[in-house]
């Protein structure tokens, strides 16, 4: 965490950073958003891709409970909320007449409809454990939404404000995916394929304070140079997710534009799939861990940015443990676990990244380099990021691939043994499920510490590092974020300066 501080200090040295303004947001303007990853449809209920969230959450759909760019849980489409003694029983207040785009209403009966829907056998949510601990849901007026649960869920709240979470209209949810309808400051407008999502202001949003732009267009450029070289010719505004730190530095000496260095959620990680052989095998994934030099990594791929984790946990969030030392960096300890596990002249396997993320390819790069040192030979594949989310996420189709998990407090996958690394620990549900109800913010820390050392012991995946928040803005956007603690790209209360 010290050389993540001290970076952030040189890069504030560096350029100029966007400090309180006592002048009142102007209305109107247009703004061109980039960010690398063109999303796989626009329904955050029906598939965790974070290119979705970056565009649509907060901005076209809205949740009960928000987040704001300080992690901070704050009031959403519900304005206040009570918890019951036992922490099991949630009543929300929602804010009165709002109404969807297409004019529907939303209501307590609209948010119960989400809720069981999210919940229910076959749902297309991809997290239908964050809903399956609702035990009941009333509703005792049009604004009221009483919501029981099984046990106490320490996480409830925080998962009711993720895209997951979205409230969609009952009539108007099944085109979802390329006709997104919501309650949020912006509407949608056109998807061209290919290049960008078009939004524009929505005169009935139930704040009439918001928004303050009158049109966002979000463009997709996964090539960090031709991401700069488009905010250079005037294209866009915004960098919403540099890909290239070196860039960051080179932008952050022009006065036209602004880095906005934060902290962010999102891990990368060496992705292993546990039920393939040789992965299968505890040995090979710690002589995998001893093979990994992080800081040579960061330098390589990252410019020096970032902060090597040791577990699948951000240092931005609460219950953060520093495992980085559960296996350093030793190749010989490395080679020695390959003669053990029956490999003394190691192993070919195959290293799939999704080439439109400069950082999975970057770091590819350097960890084919360093596992060849130890015997692992890496063929490094580049595909499309539909093929990845189709043979990898879904079908399970891989080796090893290199990803980055932006999702907050996402820990809870590993209690998935159905998910994509396909890890199946009894130690771990356990620990998780003691997590979730704990009853005080002690106990939290002591379980969520438990779960991190579990999966750091068992080498689940690769632990790398988590990823710096740097967006890059012109001069002229105000109220932009300078922190992702959680998946956003929210342009609610952005202004432009004129």
């Amino acid at each position: 965490m010290r050389k993540l501080f001290m970076i952030l200090v040189v890069l504030a040295l560096i350029t100029p950073v966007q400090r309180a303004i006592a002048a009142e947001p102007q209305r109107g303007g247009s703004l061109v958003v980039c960010q690398p990853a063109e999303p796989p449809g626009l329904d955050p209920t029906a598939n965790t891709a974070a290119a979705i969230d970056r565009v649509v959450w907060s901005n076209l759909y809205e949740t009960l409970i928000k987040v704001n760019d300080q992690g901070q849980i704050i009031p959403g489409l519900a304005k206040n909320w009570e918890v019951s003694a036992d922490g099991k029983i949630y009543t929300l207040h929602l804010h009165a007449g709002i109404q969807f785009h297409n004019g529907e209403a939303f209501n307590a009966r609209v948010a119960k409809w989400n809720l069981e829907r999210a919940k229910a056998e076959g749902t297309v949510n991809p997290h239908p454990e964050y809903f399956r601990v609702i035990e009941s849901i009333e509703t005792p007026d049009e604004n009221t939404l009483r919501v029981t649960l099984k046990d106490v869920d320490a996480l409830f709240l925080i998962h009711m404000a993720e895209g997951d979470a979205s409230m969609l209209p009952i009539k108007g949810h099944a085109k979802a995916k390329s006709h997104p309808v919501g309650t949020g400051p912006f509407q949608f407008v056109k998807w061209v394929q290919g290049d960008r999502v078009e939004l524009t202001r929505f005169d009935g949003y139930w704040n009439p304070k918001l928004p303050y732009l009158d049109k966002v267009t979000f463009r997709f450029i996964p090539d960090p140079n031709a991401q700069a070289a488009a905010l250079r010719a005037g294209d866009i505004d915004v960098i919403g997710w540099i890909g290239s730190p070196e860039t960051a530095l080179e932008l952050a000496k022009d006065k036209r534009y602004k880095v906005l260095a934060g902290a962010s959620t999102s891990d990368v990680i060496l992705s292993t799939n546990n039920k393939a052989k040789p992965f299968d095998n505890l040995k090979i994934r710690q002589a995998m861990a001893h093979a990994i030099d992080r800081q040579m990594i960061l330098d390589l791929a990252m410019s020096g940015f970032g902060t090597p984790i040791g577990s699948h946990w951000s240092p931005a969030a609460p219950y953060y443990v520093d495992l980085v030392n559960t296996y350093p960096y030793d190749p010989k300890k490395s080679k020695a676990l390959l003669a053990e596990a029956g490999f003394p002249n190691g192993f070919d396997a195959v290293l799939k990244v999704p080439g439109k993320y400069a950082y999975s390819v970057r770091a590819g790069e350097v960890i084919v380099d360093q596992f060849a040192k130890v015997g692992i030979r890496l063929k490094m594949e580049n595909i499309e990021w539909g093929q990845w989310i189709d043979r990898i996420f879904k079908n399970k189709e891989y080796q090893l691939t290199i990803i980055g998990h932006a999702e907050a407090w996402d820990i809870g996958i590993y209690a998935k043994p159905t998910y994509y690394f396909q890890y199946d620990s009894e130690e771990f549900r356990q620990a998780y499920a003691n997590a979730l109800m704990a009853p005080n913010e002690a106990a939290k820390a002591k379980w969520f510490r438990r779960c991190q050392e579990i999966i750091a012991r068992d080498a689940v995946n690769g632990f790398l590092f988590s990823s710096p928040s740097l967006p890059v803005v012109k001069a002229k956007v105000m109220g932009w974020w300078r922190n992702y603690p959680t998946i956003a790209l929210d342009v609610t209360e952005v202004w432009l300066k004129r």
